[in-house]
C-alpha cells in the first residue's frame, strides 16, 4: 500500500466566486456618466432618489428637470418623483431656488451636485453594527456648500463667445490667472450672466483682476468663481417710457391734502 503524501498541495481555489455579484465591465468610449459610490451605495436615499440623481447627472446643461417633465419621462408618478427630489435636496445632491426675473416672471433654478462636500468626508459608510451594539452618534459636518454660479436667463451664443474670450485672456494681465479649458467652460456662463446685465466686458475684467493677493494663487478658477458669484450686480431697473410725466398734484376733496393723481378726488388715506 502506498504511503500517504502529507505534503500534497491543496486544490486550487476557483477564481470565480461561488456566490454574490460578478461584474463584467467594458470600457465606455463615449456617452457615459461617472457616478460616485457615495451616491450609488447611499444608505439613506431610496432607490428612486438614487436613480433620479443618476439620471439628472447624465443630462446636459439646460435640460428640463421639473416634476412634470420627469413624470412624463418615467413610470413613477409626480408624488414619488417630488419625494425623491426632496431627498436629494436634504442630502446636498440638489438645490432648487425660486427667482423673479426683471420681467416679473418667477422661475425655479435647479443645480445638481455630483459630489456634495458633505459626501467627500464619508463617501461610503462602513457596515452598520449589529442590532445589540449601540449606534454611533451621527457625525456633523461643518463644510459649507459653495453657492451655485450665476447663469444667464437667455442663452446667447455671441455673449458666450465674449465670456470665453475674456476668461482665456486673463492670463495676459496676470499669469497667475491661467485657466484650464474645463474651468473656462464652467465659468463662461457666469461671465455671460454679468454681460446679460449690461456690464461691459472691461468692467467684468476689472472686477475679476482688482486687488489680487500678492502671494501665489494656487486655485485661480475658485477665486474667479467666488468673485463672479459674490459680486454679481443686480439687473438694471426697467427704464421709464419715453416722455413719461408724473400725475399732476390734486387737492383731496376731504382733507385738502395734496396728492398726485390723473384726476381730482380723494387721497389714498381718505379713500
Amino acid at each position: 500500500m502506498a504511503d500517504q503524501q502529507l505534503n500534497a498541495p491543496p486544490c486550487a481555489s476557483s477564481p470565480v466566486p461561488t456566490s454574490g455579484i460578478r461584474h463584467i465591465n467594458r470600457r465606455h468610449p463615449d456617452r457615459f456618466t461617472v457616478v460616485g459610490n457615495h451616491l450609488a451605495q447611499h444608505r439613506e436615499l431610496s432607490l428612486t432618489a438614487i436613480g433620479l440623481a443618476t439620471h439628472i447627472q447624465s443630462l446636459p446643461v439646460g435640460a428640463k428637470v421639473t416634476i412634470k417633465c420627469l413624470a412624463d419621462r418615467f413610470p413613477e408618478g409626480e408624488v414619488r418623483i417630488a419625494a425623491a427630489l426632496r431627498e436629494l435636496e436634504r442630502h446636498g445632491y440638489l438645490t432648487r431656488t425660486r427667482e423673479r426675473l426683471p420681467s416679473g416672471r418667477v422661475i425655479t433654478r435647479t443645480v445638481s451636485y455630483n459630489n456634495p462636500p458633505a459626501m467627500r468626508a464619508s463617501s461610503v459608510q462602513s457596515p452598520r453594527p449589529a442590532p445589540e451594539a449601540a449606534e454611533p452618534a451621527p457625525a456633523t459636518s461643518t463644510t459649507l456648500t459653495a453657492p451655485p454660479l450665476p447663469t444667464p436667463n437667455t442663452p446667447d451664443l455671441d455673449c458666450h463667445r465674449t465670456a470665453t474670450t475674456l476668461l482665456a485672456d486673463l492670463r495676459r494681465q496676470d499669469p497667475r490667472l491661467l485657466l484650464a479649458e474645463r474651468d473656462i467652460r464652467r465659468l463662461a456662463p457666469a461671465v455671460a450672466a454679468w454681460l446679460e446685465r449690461d456690464i461691459a466686458p472691461e468692467a467684468v475684467r476689472r472686477t475679476l483682476t482688482a486687488d489680487l493677493p500678492a502671494e501665489p494663487i494656487h486655485r485661480p478658477a475658485a477665486l474667479l468663481a467666488h468673485r463672479l458669484t459674490a459680486l454679481l450686480p443686480p439687473p438694471l431697473p426697467a427704464a421709464p417710457p419715453a416722455g413719461h410725466r408724473p400725475d399732476p398734484l390734486q387737492n383731496c376733496d376731504h382733507c385738502d391734502r395734496a396728492f398726485r393723481a390723473p384726476e381730482p378726488g380723494r387721497c389714498r388715506a381718505c379713500a
